[in-house]
């Protein structure tokens, strides 16, 4: 990457039009127009000939894949916020820079999670595959469809970042109890803002809630959270949201609790194997008691430009030669 030759930025999933087309104008962009997954071998050839590698959510960049990068790449850009599927560490003793697009997709997964937190107890799915199913509907009941209000609940947020924080904010004005557990306790201005009341024991919490929402990211630390174990402190009448990543819940031990009666319900836009789907849950989803989304909650073209512009930039930034504003360091992941 010297003179003025535009450094080759390998992208692997199709972006928004406007942001493919300023990374053409700007670098030697090979794009993916196909919008296809790319195989193990294309990705190991991808990282020998690129200088930037712009990878997202379905791309596994392991250690055994960078140790096979080209002396050229030195930055993988990730379209995305989270990089649990790159191994910060071993780019870096390669000394490859890896940055992401935090604070971007702040307000879309909130109001997804907003979303499924009213779909799961009012039975919103259900009563749409009411009118568009084989029978026709037979009128108004006073005791049919009937689901749980949410007004008057507890919340108990698992995670109380910026998206903790903005589910928070909109739960507050449904009225709902605000309750969060997080490695810190928040600024205190924000805590009485929200009426919040901090739970330095995750269990304590958790056996208190009317529904949980899971916000917090994907780290070796939170691996299975919300455990078999800790699942099992819910109430009953308990509902389970969770738009952050799959493998902080035990997905098996939340279906068998919910088959058994033991556990209300569940929201969920992330899976523990995706894009692989547990048959058990989608059993579950065709009898109403979990609500099943395909990783959409920050699946709007603002926030997908709003990640591409990011992009961009730390691209930019490291092609001239600064320290890219996103970047991310072994021991903040």
């Amino acid at each position: 990457m010297v003179g003025k030759k535009k450094p080759l930025v390998v992208i692997t999933r199709k972006l928004p039009d406007p942001v493919e087309t300023r990374m053409r104008e700007l670098f030697d962009a090979r794009l993916n127009v196909e919008d296809r997954p790319m195989t193990q071998p294309e990705l190991v050839a991808a990282v020998k000939e690129a200088d930037v590698l712009v990878p997202t959510v379905t791309d596994q960049i392991d250690a055994a894949l960078i140790a096979q990068a080209g002396d050229n790449l030195k930055l993988i850009a990730n379209f995305g916020n989270g990089v649990d599927k790159i191994d910060v560490a071993a780019a870096a003793k390669r000394g490859i820079t890896v940055t992401n697009t935090p604070n971007v997709l702040t307000e879309d997964t909130a109001d997804m999670t907003m979303a499924l937190m009213l779909a799961v107890p009012r039975r919103l799915v259900e009563g749409a595959n009411v009118l568009t199913g084989d029978k026709k509907w037979a009128g108004w009941s006073p005791t049919w469809m009937l689901g749980r209000r949410i007004w008057g609940k507890r919340l108990g947020i698992v995670g109380m970042g910026r998206i903790g924080t903005a589910v928070a904010r909109r739960a507050k004005a449904f009225g709902l109890s605000i309750h969060y557990h997080n490695r810190h306790r928040v600024l205190p201005a924000v805590e009485d803002g929200l009426e919040a009341t901090y739970w330095e024991s995750l269990d304590q919490m958790l056996a208190r809630m009317d529904i949980i929402s899971v916000n917090c990211p994907s780290t070796p630390a939170t691996f299975h959270l919300l455990s078999a174990r800790r699942l099992a402190l819910l109430q009953p009448s308990a509902y389970i949201v969770n738009t952050a990543r799959g493998d902080i819940i035990d997905e098996e031990a939340l279906v068998k609790l919910i088959q058994d009666g033991k556990i209300a319900g569940a929201g969920l836009d992330v899976y523990e194997h995706e894009p692989a789907l547990n048959s058990k849950l989608l059993r579950l989803a065709a009898k109403g008691k979990v609500v099943l989304l395909p990783h959409m909650g920050s699946a709007t073209l603002e926030g997908r430009i709003d990640m591409g512009e990011k992009v961009i930039i730390n691209i930019k930034a490291f092609v001239d030669g600064h320290r890219p504003p996103d970047r991310v360091l072994p021991l903040r992941t």
